[in-house]
């Protein structure tokens, strides 16, 4: 069984604080072994699941969070950014099994983390089809168009309701809680059990009817907080302008709304 994980900070156990996720701060090195430590453990629940090869893709910053070093000798990691379209799960074809995304957080707008964004902080929202769009919405999809089953995912608690029925087969794994600029977070040793136990199970399950059926259609709509980049980025090819802060992009190929998300967010 091969095996994609696609890995973010800001809703891993304990960040709470901008600070604590920007690699030039003294709170970062913490978080970010933090982040390995969430990592390995979904890692040896796969494992566990009887994977075979595991691919992680380091998802946050500079992509350069993750000790390698503390991760089992069947994982391979992803580090840095080539430009792709993926982005967050640059890496992943029709060839792995199953994705897992491990410390993910509130969509932009959303309350559920005090580091709610969705890709950049220049958003005030994105929307799919006039659902409000989180990063895991949006690479997940990512996911299916691969026709690779989305079956784990961690993070903060509104995240996890946020999404719960969005994929067929999908668990999800609340460690933590947003409110205002606060967060009530669990306990960090109960949240390794949990991540690798329900990773075990989330593989454990029948497969072959996991992977959704993308709409036909997408409607991508991006309101910035600052009316200059809806000017800007009006001009991108197949982009219009809705009003002063958001534009809008239809596209019946999925690619195709990842590419231009990739320029404009």
């Amino acid at each position: 069984m091969k095996v994609f994980i696609s890995a973010d900070i800001e809703g891993i156990t304990t960040t709470t604080f901008w600070p604590e996720t920007f690699p030039d701060k003294s709170e970062y090195k913490q978080h970010a072994e933090r982040m390995t430590k969430e990592v390995l453990a979904a890692c040896e629940g796969a494992n566990a699941a009887g994977a075979t090869e595991i691919v992680v893709r380091d998802a946050h910053g500079y992509g350069n969070n993750i000790d390698i070093n503390q991760l089992p000798s069947n994982v391979r990691l992803i580090r840095g950014w080539s430009g792709h379209p993926y982005g967050m799960v640059e890496g992943l074809d029709a060839t792995f099994d199953a994705a897992i995304f491990i410390g993910y957080h509130s969509a932009a707008s959303r309350s559920g983390n005090p580091l709610s964004h969705t890709e950049s902080l220049r958003p005030l929202y994105v929307k799919i089809n006039g659902k409000i769009a989180s990063e895991f919405m949006i690479y997940s999809y990512a996911a299916a168009l691969e026709h690779v089953p989305i079956v784990f995912l961690s993070g903060d608690k509104m995240l996890c309701e946020d999404n719960q029925d969005l994929h067929p087969k999908l668990i999800t794994c609340a460690i933590k809680e947003g409110k205002g600029a606060s967060t009530l977070n669990y306990n960090p040793k109960e949240t390794l059990n949990l991540i690798k136990n329900q990773v075990e199970k989330s593989l454990k399950q029948d497969l072959s009817q996991a992977v959704p059926d993308l709409p036909k259609h997408f409607e991508m709509e991006i309101c910035y907080k600052d009316h200059i980049n809806a000017e800007k980025f009006s001009y991108f090819p197949g982009v219009k302008k809705k009003n002063d802060n958001t534009v809008v992009f239809k596209t019946d190929d999925y690619f195709e709304l990842l590419r231009t998300f990739f320029f404009i967010n």
